[in-house]
């Protein structure tokens, strides 16, 4: 009884002991994957879903769609791989809709520049400028502005008020010109005019010769993929007769389906990348 005493005072002294020297409390950074997915998720109009309720969307599609196939094909190897098709259907669906609006927005930026500087010549302050971009501003950043205003008007301040605001944009353009704002407010500055006259001409270049390339570029990325899918669909509309069945239902029929997977993942692949033009990252996080 006296050992056991002994061991849960000497327990008790070395909890004190610790309780008197705290251990920082790190805050855990999301990894790089959420920070682009949900990067992606904001651009795309969706900020209230998360990268696990995508992943989610995904494993549930996949699961339905082989069900689906099984039903429908008698194999599991053309099952698998439609469903493994589908899991990818939701970030591919994201990630179009995120670069149509990412579009859409580099062809306002120049405008909202424009505007932001008459605002500010004008004699209005930096929460006021950028508050009248809400009423006055391109209809396709009017919502994101007019939250700012609303959130400035609840907290009146106007840093956190930016840092909702880059958060609601998640756009590099936007980095830019916010960080630049928040300089000028806190430090001061008279160049502040010609920093986002320089930047919308900047804008406008890049503008104007991202649309050259992307025009003389699409006929060939979308043929590209057209190659890509037509195997796949041939496939789909053989998959329904007993004999492709079982055909692909033999281990040489595993081959060729895994062979053809292979190959159109790594081509599809190399047309993104190869097809891709340079995206600003968000280095002013």
């Amino acid at each position: 009884m006296g050992t056991v005493a002994g061991l849960l005072l000497g327990a008790g002294l070395l909890l004190l002991w610790f309780s008197c020297w705290p251990q920082p409390v790190r805050e855990r950074r999301p990894s790089r994957w959420n920070e682009r997915t949900q990067d992606l998720l904001v651009r795309a109009g969706a900020p209230a879903v998360t990268p696990a309720r995508l992943a989610t969307a995904s494993v549930v599609l996949a699961i339905i769609v082989l069900l689906l196939a099984y039903g429908f094909t008698a194999s599991p190897p053309i099952a698998v791989c439609f469903a493994v098709m589908a899991a990818g259907v939701p970030s591919v669906l994201v990630r179009s809709r995120a670069r149509r609006r990412q579009v859409e927005l580099r062809a306002v930026w120049p405008e909202v520049v424009d505007d932001l500087i008459s605002a500010i010549r004008a004699g209005l302050s930096l929460p006021e400028a950028l508050t009248s971009l809400g009423e006055r501003g391109p209809e396709e950043v009017r919502p994101q502005f007019r939250r700012f205003g609303e959130d400035y008007r609840v907290t009146g301040r106007f840093t956190e008020s930016l840092d909702r605001l880059k958060a609601r944009l998640a756009d590099p353009v936007a980095d830019r010109i916010i960080e630049a704002l928040r300089i000028t407010r806190e430090v001061g500055g008279s160049d502040l005019v010609r920093l986002l006259r320089t930047l919308a001409q900047l804008l406008r270049e890049d503008l104007r010769t991202r649309g050259e390339l992307e025009a003389r570029q699409s006929w060939t990325v979308n043929g590209a993929r057209l190659a890509t899918a037509a195997p796949w669909a041939v496939l789909l509309l053989l998959s329904g007769r007993p004999e492709t069945a079982a055909a692909f239902n033999s281990a040489a029929g595993v081959l060729v389906l895994a062979t053809g997977a292979a190959v159109s993942g790594v081509a599809y692949w190399l047309m993104v990348r190869l097809g891709r033009l340079p995206e600003e990252a968000r280095v002013l996080r």
